[in-house]
């Protein structure tokens, strides 16, 4: 028992400081949830009470740090048992095949691909031949080809003729799974169309969150009809959340400056939108204040305004965790305590885990979080500083506090940034600084003045006063991002990675004493492992259509075009975003026809696209390693072989050169078996 009575030692010298580890311990029980191979039984579920029951009787009959530690795994328990109940409650049909035919369904959500067309997300959908009992409850189909015979709106009921298939599995083993993604938005199809988009029925009065979504696209089109241009669709996107109308260029120079997160309606928009608010309701009562509890007011007001941002803004869920963030934030003003702390930010991220448990491993929650507690951190210390206060004039402690709160901003979402997007912008931190104190000072409160002055036909004075502010950016942007040098990218780190440098920059934020040191070695861990990951050396995609092979030059790609989606998640996971069609240049295949042929150390595989050429190279399959097929065939015995059936079922496939030979990784050997990919 002494090592538990040292455990208990330690803890007790934290008590005060314990709480925001509650969120911590409660976020790892959701990871373990995700992080199974197999989807827990009602056998396990039941052992799992047993021993929360267990651990529950302990609390009573122990003290002092030992009953902290029960508190922990109960936590975790609880958040592994949250996470599983949402995975449960959300399930819903997912296509079993590939369907081409007529497509009938109602539109919740416009947004735009990657590709940059517009995309519709149908509910009540109708599927030829498909019963109603099969047929997915969402569906999302982007539109190609000759459109505009009509104007979309949230609500109306469409008919199309397009592809729709089953949302695809990660495109390299271990790497993101759009399955699961879409399993929790209810997706159970994804596709395209080329012909005509037309409507059947225009949208219907009844439903509060259909309601909200016209009210929230026809102020998006007051916005760019009194503000023309790429202005307009930069201000459409930071005041109700339509992205449609920001081409690609603008976004790649947001991106390649570090101001991108100024187009997500997150913390910073909904910080300064209700602090706006909340001055603003503060100096209007500033006369009456010894009469009535104009802070509570004041608090009151923002989180009305918050709330009414949030309905109009699309409720997405960076949206929905900032307004969480802030309400905590004013509920603390209300009951008369310190809004700004790491108890606030503790409890924030407790609600969004709850209601979202599977936000945590999206890069917005862990961003907006890592960058919040750093400041809370980083801020909190300043003001118990000595001698901070009253050094400097006014206007050079905004300016400093913008530059610190920006570097301390990026310093702490960078590692999270470079391991989901797998690049790193140099200038942001002057991008910032030029740029963001524009979206306080004048951006903000133009909108709010536009949204105030729109029942009198008056908000073309709000757009005034915000578009040059605007502009100002997009110019920052485009000049930053063409700097020599702006943009270096980086390889995918190891799923080690950001759990470790997350556990090391807790420790080094909550920890009390000197023990708070030792979440730098952590830190530095998780980045000798980033520095040492190697990518695989062949990638399969699931379609069966795409092979990867690394060369000193990068991965060459077996063709120039198609399967673009893998092709692009290859690259960028290898640090080397080149275009598809240079990849293929660097030609490390033997050609004939539709037939390729490529060692993995001593080990020959063979890639054939097509039946003709498919149907030969399983005739040789003796022959090779591996062959690899992009359509469905029998393969004779004692043969490996992949064929489109095959990759469907184990997903995509990573090989490396292995001392029997070849060693042959499935995207299905790294999930296993869960809801989102039976």
């Amino acid at each position: 028992m002494r090592p538990l009575t040292a455990l208990s030692d330690i803890i007790d010298r934290q008590r005060g400081y314990l709480f925001p580890w509650a969120s911590v311990f409660y976020g790892t029980g959701i990871a373990i949830y995700f992080s199974l191979r197999f989807e827990p039984s009602h056998g396990d579920w039941f052992i799992l009470a047993i021993i929360s029951a267990v651990c529950g009787g302990m609390f009573v009959y122990v003290g002092g740090g030992i009953r902290i530690v029960l508190i922990a795994l109960l936590l975790a328990m609880a958040g592994l048992a949250v996470a599983g109940y949402r995975a449960h409650t959300v399930a819903a049909n997912v296509l079993e095949f590939r369907y081409y035919g007529p497509i009938e369904g109602r539109i919740v959500t416009i947004d735009r691909s990657a590709s940059d067309a517009v995309r519709l997300t149908l509910d009540r959908v109708i599927l030829r031949d498909v019963p109603p009992d099969r047929t997915p409850v969402r569906v999302r189909v982007s539109m190609h080809g000759t459109q505009g015979f009509i104007t979309p709106e949230p609500g109306m009921t469409v008919i199309l003729t397009g592809h729709l298939s089953p949302p695809g599995g990660a495109v390299e083993p271990g790497g993101y799974d759009f399955r699961r993604h879409a399993w929790f938005l209810q997706l159970g199809a994804v596709g395209y169309t080329r012909t005509p988009v037309l409507a059947l029925s225009e949208h219907e009065a009844a439903g509060l969150g259909l309601w909200i979504e016209r009210q929230r696209f026809a102020m998006s089109a007051a916005v760019r009809e009194g503000m023309p241009g790429r202005a307009g669709g930069f201000a459409a996107a930071i005041t109700t959340g339509d992205r449609s109308f920001m081409d690609q260029g603008t976004l790649d120079a947001l991106r390649a400056s570090n101001l991108a997160h100024l187009l997500a309606i997150s913390g910073l928009h909904m910080g300064l939108l209700t602090g706006f608010v909340f001055a603003v309701l503060r100096l209007a009562l500033a006369g009456v204040s010894l009469y009535v509890p104009s802070r509570k007011i004041a608090a009151l007001g923002a989180l009305a305004a918050g709330a009414v941002y949030l309905a109009l803004s699309g409720g997405n869920v960076a949206t929905e965790r900032a307004y969480i963030m802030v309400s905590v934030m004013f509920v603390a003003v209300l009951v008369d305590r310190r809004a700004v702390t790491l108890r606030a930010v503790a409890v924030a991220a407790f609600i969004v885990l709850t209601l979202r448990p599977e936000a945590l491993y999206g890069p917005g929650f862990q961003m907006s979080f890592a960058a919040t507690t750093a400041l809370v951190a980083v801020f909190g210390a300043m003001r118990l500083a000595p001698g901070t206060k009253g050094r400097w004039p006014k206007w050079a402690r905004f300016m400093g506090g913008v530059a610190l709160s920006s570097f301390v901003a990026g310093m702490a979402t960078a590692p999270f940034a470079a391991a989901h997007f797998n690049q790193v912008p140099h200038y942001g931190l002057i991008a910032n600084v030029v740029s963001v104190p524009l979206m306080g000072a004048i951006i903000i409160p133009g909108a709010v003045l536009a949204a105030v002055l729109s029942p009198f036909g008056l908000a073309w004075i709000g757009l005034g006063v915000m578009k040059p502010a605007i502009l100002w950016i997009l110019l920052v942007a485009e000049t930053v991002a063409a700097w020599s040098g702006s943009l270096s990218f980086v390889v995918a780190p190891s799923a080690l990675v950001l759990p470790l440098l997350a556990i090391g920059g807790l420790i080094i934020v909550i920890w009390q004493g000197w023990g708070r040191v030792l979440g730098v070695p952590v830190s530095a861990l998780a980045l000798v492992f980033w520095s040492v990951a190697e990518r695989p050396s062949v990638l399969v995609s699931q379609s069966g259509g795409l092979v990867g092979v690394m060369t000193e030059d990068g991965r060459a790609l077996s063709k120039p075009q198609g399967d673009g989606f893998a092709a692009d998640v290859w690259l960028e996971n290898d640090g080397d975003p080149v275009a598809q069609s240079d990849a293929h240049a660097r030609g490390v295949f033997k050609t004939e026809g539709r037939m390729r042929w490529f060692s993995v150390g001593g080990a020959e595989v063979l890639h054939a696209t097509g039946k003709v050429a498919a149907a030969k190279a399983v005739a040789d399959c003796e022959a090779y390693a591996l062959v690899v097929v992009n359509v469905d065939l029998t393969a004779p015995k004692g043969c490996a072989v992949y064929d489109l059936k095959r990759l469907r079922r184990e997903g995509a496939l990573s090989l490396e050169p292995d001392l029997d030979g070849l060693k042959i990784i499935s995207s299905r050997d790294v999930r296993g078996q869960r809801l989102w990919s039976p």
